[in-house]
């Protein structure tokens, strides 16, 4: 009788260790809110993702806190940009401990070298020659090989799981080549001499090399670069040069150079910004940010613009 009182009262708590260990997640970080919502994508019911860095944050000059670290207990995987976007990552590495995978899910994706003599820019700020472009998830392309990374990662950390992350990787990778073939159609009734993106900095490399478009960046990699006297008079010419019709500002970046520009050269600028480091308020998933874009640039260089 004992021992069946014992087993009635062990039950409950066997039921719910039962319970936390059928649900099957694995606790995974990532540092940038479109990769989050990628993981989630690709995850499913598998993965319970953290996000480091939240949506309006900075994400050239994040740093993780003391909470951030405390919060990362229990994280299998930290789900990174790469290409040194991240500056912060051995010193993470570090305090995880071996027991942590850091993916970078970029590190495998073909880097956009800034380079003059590229005829994918029109004119490149000389402090971001030779820089790799760390953007890369702007392009539909490489969001679709990232879903299959991240699938790969999940699955070696998780075997069984891997089959749902499989079908999830590739069900998701799917709609990203889906997302890319509605920007070619959409982006076909400009032509290919107006396709010409003039933008605060250099964030929009795979943007442009997968939609046909020649890229004017005022600054360098990150927002926040200084700009000269120089930088102005070389934009301005090139923007003479080539009869641009119209700049785009960002909705995080400094607008001060942007509005240098204009006053010289009379163009236009976009009526909406274009969200350039994926962190924007109500736009940091890559489907609404990459929509957001798309329609803005139509909205400027367009038939129907003005």
């Amino acid at each position: 009788m004992k021992m069946r009182r014992a087993f009635l009262l062990i039950l409950p708590l066997f039921v719910w260790l039962a319970a936390g260990s059928a649900s099957g997640q694995i606790k995974v970080a990532a540092t940038h809110p479109i990769l989050g919502d990628l993981v989630r994508q690709v995850g499913g019911a598998g993965v319970t993702v953290l996000d480091l860095l939240k949506p309006g944050g900075d994400v050239h000059h994040f740093e993780p806190t003391a909470s951030d670290l405390k919060a990362l207990g229990g994280v299998r995987i930290v789900f990174a940009s790469g290409k040194h976007l991240e500056s912060y990552l051995p010193r993470l590495k570090d305090s995880l401990g071996a027991g942590v995978t850091i993916e970078e899910v970029g590190r495998t994706i073909p880097s956009l070298k800034i380079e003059q003599g590229n005829g994918l820019f029109l004119c490149c700020p000389e402090h971001a020659v030779g820089g790799i472009d760390p953007h890369w998830w702007h392009s539909a392309e490489n969001m679709a090989r990232a879903a299959r990374i991240v699938a790969r990662t999940l699955s070696t950390a998780d075997p069984a799981g891997a089959t749902s992350y499989k079908a999830n990787g590739e069900t998701t990778a799917k709609k990203m080549l889906s997302l890319k073939s509605w920007a070619q159609q959409q982006f076909a009734v400009i032509p290919r001499g107006e396709r010409k993106l003039v933008t605060a900095h250099a964030a929009f490399g795979y943007f442009c090399r997968e939609y046909g478009f020649q890229f004017v960046p005022m600054l360098g990699l990150s927002r926040e670069d200084d700009f000269s006297p120089k930088y102005v008079a070389a934009a301005v010419k090139t923007i003479r040069d080539n009869k641009i019709r119209a700049a785009f500002p960002e909705d995080q970046a400094n607008p001060k150079m942007l509005k240098s520009i204009v006053a010289e050269t009379g163009i236009r600028v976009a009526v909406t910004p274009l969200a350039a480091d994926g962190t924007s308020k109500g736009l940091a998933t890559f489907e609404t940010m990459f929509r957001h874009n798309v329609a803005s640039i139509l909205a400027t260089l367009g038939p129907s613009s003005p």
